[in-house]
């Protein structure tokens, strides 16, 4: 059994459960480009299937030759190492492609979410100086800059094309002028027509694995001034290469649910370069539907599946009415939000998969822990450390002391998956790494057996007439109240405690409100000092990002519910 030196904190791998065998903490990394494991696994496996999207399925040979023809592409429209080209797509195979001609003639991918308004990408853009975006025809409304019009009107040009040919345009900036020029100018054209003109480009540019920028993706919007995570071709090897020896797993023996967003580093990491890594199919849909989801696994039959719990629970809610053959999926990695234990335990009853619970963060490209994936699910934990990731808890008040073995504190870690930094903003990254240790803002504990347990974030930390309050914990109580569908925590000001615990909660259609019985309840579940003083019932769904982590700030702030 390989001991776990991976923790700072000297867990003897004697206390772990004699089923978990792990990885080596030492890895040997290949030392080549993002670009590299397409690369490779199209010499691996030329004809294996790199993805399914609809009725079509591309082969890796087929995928990493469409890469080589649009960096052949970009490189005639001047693309220079170290350039920024947008990538604004949902999960189609065109993302893949995109990234990886981007990679080849040494630019810099940056992710642009289909989620933004206008006004966020065009901050992104001029943040980036993006001269170059590889965009869905349908998002193009958003390339307008700060000064679009009231209305505007696009029409397809192509209609007799499929649906793969009209998912992208290639979108160029007049370098002259800086505005965008829209369809049916001559700096806007279809991708598939660029690309059919092209020949491969053999030649790559020159690229330092090690420091040479690859990945940039926004941060931090939803909590204060927004930054951009800049990851290096090295960052997101080593992450791929860590998932795929965690796993264990054979190569070209594996097929992905492909429903995560590429566009974060979570979907990125796990499923496009993850995939590469494996060598693995990956069964695409644009966007999460429960409906298709469940339709493409029991079609496709996947064997791991990478969700976030938002998509566990309306799948188990869809699967109680309808249930339906998915024991194809050996593993359920949940991550972007604390999972909670009863979706967990829910999903693995109607699948046999073993859940899991991952961590990781935009920072850390993202993955830093997994659950064990050869024994039993320990639900309500991140798990371990990923091979050559390290990790300490330390006080909250100066982040330099390392706490003993139970006790709460933030999580630091280090590994090759660590940024580079934050996008020309030097004073947040000196803030986010400070000796090496990225500080996750993010409140852990280590347990006796070796696993990580996630309490809260540093800053939805609740601390009422000086004892702290850890959301995660009065939330999972307030979920098994009887009628209780979801739940959230917030602190809310107080003179003579500080803060208050005040609850929000979404009931089943029809439940009763009955304030007294919650105050009962949580008189007999929690300690005085976590129990709600204010309960709010909300008439719609908590508000949450795209992976599922509920928006507290909108809570505090008082958006309408």
């Amino acid at each position: 059994m390989a001991t776990v030196s991976s923790n700072l904190q000297h867990v003897d791998a004697a206390t772990l459960p004699s089923q978990f065998t792990l990885p080596p903490r030492k890895l040997q990394y290949p030392n080549f480009p993002a670009w590299g494991l397409l690369h490779r696994a199209a010499g691996l496996m030329p004809e294996h299937d790199a993805c399914i999207y609809y009725e079509t399925r591309w082969q890796y040979r087929q995928l990493n030759r469409d890469a080589m023809r649009l960096a052949a592409v970009l490189q005639d429209w001047g693309v220079r190492p170290g350039d920024r080209v947008g990538v604004l797509l949902p999960n189609v195979p065109e993302y893949i492609i995109a990234v990886n001609g981007i990679w080849r003639v040494g630019g810099i991918a940056v992710a642009i979410s289909p989620l933004m308004v206008a006004e966020e990408v065009d901050e992104l853009l001029g943040q980036t100086d993006c001269q170059i975006v590889i965009g869905f025809d349908m998002l193009s409304h958003t390339l307008c800059g700060p000064h679009r019009p009231r209305k505007t009107l696009l029409v397809s040009v192509r209609p007799q094309l499929g649906p793969l040919e009209q998912l992208g345009y290639l979108y160029m900036r007049h370098r002259q002028t800086g505005q965008w020029l829209m369809p049916g100018n001559d700096t806007a054209v279809w991708f598939w027509d660029e690309l059919n003109r092209a020949e491969p480009l053999f030649e790559t540019a020159h690229c330092d694995p090690a420091t040479d920028a690859a990945y940039i993706l926004p941060t931090g919007g939803t909590t204060g001034q927004p930054k951009a995570v800049t990851l290096s071709h090295r960052n997101l090897v080593a992450n791929a290469w860590q998932q795929y020896y965690w796993a264990g797993a054979q190569i070209g023996r594996e097929r992905l649910t492909g429903v995560l967003p590429f566009f974060h580093s979570y979907g990125l990491s796990t499923t496009v370069l993850g995939g590469a890594a494996l060598v693995a199919t990956i069964i695409l849909h644009p966007r999460f539907s429960t409906h298709h989801a469940i339709d493409l696994m029991s079609r496709h039959r996947p064997t791991v599946f990478h969700a976030v719990p938002a998509m566990l629970a309306a799948m188990n809610e869809q699967l109680r009415k309808r249930p339906v053959r998915l024991d194809s999926i050996k593993w359920v990695i949940s991550g972007g939000a604390p999972l909670p234990v009863d979706v967990a335990t829910e999903f693995a009853e109607h699948t046999g998969a073993l859940v899991v619970e991952g961590y990781g963060l935009s920072e850390a490209s993202p993955v830093t822990h997994v659950g064990p994936l050869n024994a039993d699910a320990r639900h309500g934990t991140i798990g371990l450390p990923l091979p050559d990731t390290d990790a300490r808890i330390v006080d909250q008040e100066t982040g330099k002391i390392d706490l003993p073995q139970g006790e709460v504190g933030e999580l630091l870690v280090r590994g090759p998956q660590v940024m580079l930094g934050y996008w020309n903003d030097p004073v947040e990254t000196n803030h986010a790494i400070r000796g090496g240790w990225l500080h996750t803002g993010d409140l852990a504990r280590l347990r006796a057996d070796g696993l990580y347990e996630i309490h809260a974030r540093k800053k939805d930390l609740i601390i009422t007439s000086g004892f702290n309050v850890f959301p995660r914990e009065v939330e999972r109580k307030l979920r098994s109240f009887p009628g209780v569908v979801d739940a959230a925590v917030v602190g809310v000001p107080d003179e003579q405690r500080g803060e208050i615990v005040k609850a929000f909660l979404v009931m089943e259609k029809g439940a009763p409100w009955d304030v007294a019985a919650l105050e009962a309840y949580c008189h007999e579940h929690l300690s005085a000092h976590k129990r709600p003083r204010i309960f709010e019932r909300c008439q719609r769904d908590l508000p949450r990002n795209f992976l599922g982590k509920v928006l507290r700030r909108h809570l505090r702030e008082g958006e309408p519910r």
